[in-house]
């Protein structure tokens, strides 16, 4: 049986007579990559701040490693590295002197460690250099190996990814892959972009209003059936955009991708769809059924952003 790294029972955050998180449980095992999602205003970065520490927690418990947060803090702390929004470093200094501060906080890092970190996140050879001279994505790898410091089983990232361009995306993808390979350290990671996720993460949570609404393998989402009585199409058309809205008008739940706009209708509604279109002066170029689904479209059905 695999060993619970995070474990939350049933998390409440209330501020003022606003419910921000409800009944958030969850159990995160060892040498998984767990992505949190949801949109805007959903409760992620509430919960990660509860987790973290840095949010009172109204009502519920968390543990780490087997320590709650509530009864042993430091013990619950010890066990976690992480970033928070943007690493946080001193610009006018190198890499290395960075992390030698970090360094002085805890009891156990020696240079060995240091060593050790740099070569984890691959900036060997920039690692003398300023902080200021850095890219983004060595700014985000610099940031990791601070917060490997000190050894912890659980490495929280929000939106690491945020800023990236493609390389730096998938820079970052192949280093949390790659670490938690190596070391067995669990990762919980929240971002927007659903694609990266889908490539990424072993598990997924998806949170909306304050409350969790799935916690599957990307697997079992991206291949669960439509509804028996249901089609999945991609709508290829020359205005994706304004196509979306038309068909949100006659209460069609769809999304806008950039291969077209994609719906789940029953097969009868297929041809008012398309004469509906047709009369919104929309070009259709194909008509195409999924067989699968998108982390993305999952996403968009169980919130109802796609509306």
């Amino acid at each position: 049986m695999s060993e619970v790294v995070l474990k939350t029972e049933r998390l409440k955050k209330v501020i003022g007579k606003r419910t921000i998180v409800s009944d958030i449980s969850l159990e995160l095992k060892k040498g998984e990559i767990f992505g949190f999602l949801g949109p805007n205003g959903a409760g992620k970065s509430t919960t990660i701040k509860m987790i973290v520490g840095l949010s009172k927690i109204t009502e519920g418990n968390i543990f780490v490693s087997g320590c709650s947060i509530k009864d042993d803090f430091k013990g619950a702390m010890k066990n976690i590295g992480c970033i928070v929004e943007n690493p946080d470093m001193y610009k006018y200094m190198s890499g290395l002197d960075n992390l030698k501060i970090f360094a002085k906080m805890y009891n156990n890092v020696d240079e060995n460690r240091i060593v050790e970190v740099v070569k984890i996140v691959d900036l060997e050879r920039a690692i003398k250099d300023k902080v200021k001279t850095y890219s983004l994505g060595m700014k985000q790898r610099l940031g990791i190996a601070q917060a490997l410091l000190h050894r912890p089983n659980l490495l929280i990232l929000d939106e690491p990814t945020n800023g990236l361009d493609p390389a730096g995306i998938k820079e970052m993808r192949e280093l949390l892959r790659k670490l938690t390979e190596d070391t067995g350290i669990t990762v919980f990671v929240s971002s927007h972009i659903l694609s990266e996720m889908q490539q990424l993460c072993d598990r997924v949570g998806i949170i909306n209003k304050g409350k969790l609404i799935t916690v599957k393998s990307v697997d079992e989402l991206v291949n669960m059936s439509h509804k028996d009585d249901k089609i999945a199409l991609c709508i290829e058309t020359d205005n994706n955009l304004k196509a979306s809205e038309i068909l949100s008008s006659i209460d069609v739940n769809n999304s806008s991708m950039a291969d077209g706009v994609h719906v789940e209708v029953n097969r009868e509604d297929i041809p008012l769809i398309v004469k509906t279109l047709v009369y919104g002066e929309i070009s259709i170029y194909g008509i195409n059924k999924k067989d699968s689904q998108s982390l993305e479209d999952v996403f968009m059905s169980l919130t109802g952003e796609g509306k």
